[in-house]
């Protein structure tokens, strides 16, 4: 189901990264680096690179900077995002809300921008079953859970359940990288549920299921995460060209095919305090 779009949905975001030293090249300076974080992914390396390399043309072209002032690194393991933010030090990134949540303090990150997709810069994270088969998540304990989401158990613990529930050990978890397979699983009655992002359950039409499913959890809104920089380097005038920049790309003539591809309507610059209300449930977590 587009595990893959929804990447390149959060890549559209910004083409949505961050950190020490350098942020932005002047002249023939080394690039600079855009870490991209998708954890639980199932994206090819590759295809991320030329998609992050389209969006980059684009966000330098709208914000004047030279051609290949920026490059990409991408990974689908949460782990690895730790250490290429450690390692690339980048002035802004593109990763997911609970590496921002857990990574923010210590990069200094604020959020920049965030993407439009199906109208909305919020979404609900689902769990659904077989209809008919439990009404609601206290009758899942003990049972199987799967999904792509599972790939950041502190962030569907403090935020997606707000604290009440443990997933490690209320459920037995089978993440995934890919939620159709999660899905297809679930309608042979080899999974008992099913965790799904916004996007995916916006997909579920598109699916031909044996069984039909329904869902017994809701989360409450929780914003969409997209570029975050590092308020320690470059410059809040820096920071403020490449927000314009990215507000610009999804009405530019070829930023607009390839928002169009990544399901994305457009980008705006987010006020942080948006973000409080997860950072809130995030340390009281601890």
């Amino acid at each position: 189901m587009r595990d893959r779009a929804f990447f390149l949905s959060l890549v559209g975001i910004f083409l949505t990264a961050r950190l020490p030293t350098v942020v932005l090249p002047v002249a023939a300076a080394e690039p600079a680096p855009i870490v991209v974080c998708y954890p639980g992914g199932v994206v090819n390396e590759n295809d991320a690179r030329g998609a992050m390399d389209a969006m980059l043309r684009v966000v330098e072209r709208l914000g004047g900077w030279p051609e290949k002032s920026f490059t990409s690194f991408f990974t689908a393991e949460a782990d690895e995002c730790k250490r290429l933010m450690g390692e690339k030090q980048p002035g802004f990134a593109i990763i997911s809300l609970g590496l921002y949540l857990e990574l923010r303090a210590e990069h200094h990150l604020i959020p920049l921008a965030q993407p439009r997709i199906n109208g909305s810069n919020t979404e609900r994270i689902r769990v659904v079953v077989q209809q008919g088969r439990y009404k609601s998540l206290e009758d899942l304990k003990g049972k199987s859970l799967g999904g792509t989401v599972l790939a950041e158990p502190e962030f569907v613990a403090r935020i997606v359940f707000a604290g009440k529930y443990d997933p490690a050990s209320f459920f037995m978890l089978k993440p995934s990288k890919h939620a159709i397979r999660a899905l297809r699983a679930l309608d042979k009655g080899e999974l008992d549920a099913v965790i799904l992002n916004g996007q995916q359950f916006a997909a579920l039409g598109s699916l031909n299921l044996s069984h039909p499913i329904e869902t017994i959890f809701t989360s409450d809104e929780i914003p969409l995460m997209g570029v975050v920089a590092n308020d320690r380097t470059g410059s809040a005038a820096d920071r403020a060209r490449f927000a314009r920049a990215l507000e610009g790309l999804c009405a530019d003539g070829e930023g607009k095919k390839l928002c169009r591809l990544f399901g994305v309507e457009s980008f705006a610059t987010v006020d942080p305090v948006v973000f409080e209300p997860m950072i809130e449930l995030w340390e009281g977590g601890k």
